[in-house]
């Protein structure tokens, strides 16, 4: 399985950091190793000092599909859940003015979150989620798939342009404002709507 995530996908994300707004999706690549594992803790790494919380809305492939029309997206996933791309900022940072990838600060073991999944017919519109995380008990981030600068299944049809999308394969669709770095003994709980989902302790 390959993890496909979405960076700059919330206007007011990328104000806070300062970024261009992109003309196309921002895409990159996780492996299977940043998956932390169920039930363990989050470990912050010694290459960096200040690792950020990112959560996003996920989306889980069960088909096999290439160059999918957008109209045809939604018939290749039937759940959607949360979790959290950890970002290791300053070594982001450092890479990004050297013109240089991110896998190194976005794709480090640890580094995705995949929470519990729920039913995509348990919502009324994949386009009108509600989502928060919140760091120790304090609601941190929130957002509404609404908010997305491409929804879904433009996503599906995007990403799927370049990557043979798989049964298994995760798309992390994007992070809105609010991100901040973690510290040891920090609680992240993910919810959608009052759902939740995931909740990682940090060492």
């Amino acid at each position: 399985m390959k993890l496909i995530c979405i960076g700059r996908n919330y206007t007011d994300h990328i104000a806070e950091l300062a970024n261009e707004k992109p003309t196309d999706p921002v895409v990159f690549i996780k492996p299977d190793t940043a998956i932390l594992l169920k039930k363990q803790p989050f470990f912050i790494p010694d290459f960096s000092n200040n690792v950020h919380h990112e959560v996003e809305i996920l989306v889980k492939i069960n088909r096999v599909g290439k160059y999918i029309d957008r109209k045809f997206a939604h018939k290749y996933y039937n759940q959607i859940g949360l979790g959290i791309d950890f970002t290791a900022r300053d070594l982001q940072s450092e890479l990004k003015s050297k013109g240089l990838p991110w896998e190194k600060a976005k794709s480090f073991d640890g580094a995705a979150v995949i929470g519990e999944w729920m039913p995509k017919d348990s919502f009324e519109s994949v386009d009108n989620i509600d989502f928060r995380l919140e760091k120790n008990e304090e609601v941190v981030q929130q957002g509404n798939t609404q908010m997305m600068l491409w929804k879904i299944d433009e996503l599906i049809e995007y990403v799927s342009k370049y990557f043979t999308l798989k049964i298994g394969d995760v798309i992390f669709t994007g992070t809105p404002a609010g991100v901040g770095a973690v510290n040891v003994d920090d609680v992240l709980t993910g919810f959608i709507g009052e759902q939740q989902l995931f909740s990682i302790r940090i060492k």
